[in-house]
């Protein structure tokens, strides 16, 4: 029986940068009764407070869940509050030439948006986040930058050599992650393997994205169980399967 559920968060359980809906909240609740539950995503800690914590119901129990923020470089879990169990946080001369390297070469691409809402380079400590739109740039505008990947794939190939000891990933819709090599999804199912003591058979990973090239594609190296959706009404239906086969097999 599996003892744990990893999720993607952006384009899986919400829409990017939005809020889970009343029922997405109900069944994550429901799943809770019964398993384990991580989610493991580019966005920072207060992204998963305002995505998913602040629209679980009252009495959710959040022993069971583990919180992975910008990609695993971070790891908390839940007691009287959400303590952080290590932070791999960037040093100020890292995080000076990884800014440099994307403003060189988001303009060198052309690409650089006219219009962007919020910051489009952000510092999440462990990793640095060009968004290019903005952090809060509406979904509609997302969907039209860039739905084929091509322009940040460009601007990705130019910054792998300008950041040779790095990990340059394309996160969400829009975004590109550069945290510290080595840093993926593999490496936070590693990271619940060690801290929870449980072992990578035991889990299901459920991602948007697990095609080639996809955020999520590193999960299959590590010999989860992955689950493919299109979108957040998707991993409800798997979400209800999950709890009647889970619920069904604890009696």
């Amino acid at each position: 029986m599996k003892t744990l559920i990893v999720f993607d968060l952006d384009g899986t359980l919400a829409p990017s940068k939005s809020a889970i809906d009343a029922e997405m909240g109900t069944l994550l609740t429901a799943l809770l009764g019964v398993v384990r539950m991580a989610v493991i995503s580019g966005g920072d800690l207060p992204q998963f407070q305002k995505q998913i914590l602040a629209h679980l119901p009252h009495g959710a129990d959040l022993t069971k869940l583990s919180l992975l923020p910008t990609c695993g470089t971070r790891f908390f879990r839940y007691t009287d509050g959400w303590n952080k169990l290590y932070s791999e946080d960037l040093s100020g001369a890292q995080k000076q030439k990884i800014i440099a390297a994307l403003n060189k070469e988001v303009a060198a691409s052309g690409f650089a948006a006219t219009k962007t809402w919020g910051e489009v380079i952000e510092d999440r400590e462990s990793q640095i986040t060009y968004s290019a739109l903005g952090q809060h740039a509406p979904l509609d505008a997302k969907k039209t930058w860039g739905p084929d990947f091509a322009k940040r794939r460009q601007i990705k190939a130019a910054l792998d050599p300008e950041l040779p000891n790095f990990s340059v990933r394309l996160g969400g819709s829009t975004s590109i992650d550069v945290t510290l090599p080595g840093i993926d999804k593999a490496y936070g199912i590693r990271k619940l393997r060690d801290i929870l003591g449980i072992a990578i058979a035991d889990m299901i990973y459920v991602g948007d994205a697990l095609f080639p090239g996809g955020n999520d594609a590193p999960a299959r190296e590590t010999g989860a169980v992955c689950i493919q959706v299109r979108d957040p009404n998707e991993t409800k239906r798997v979400i209800e399967a999950m709890i009647a086969c889970l619920d069904g097999g604890s009696k």
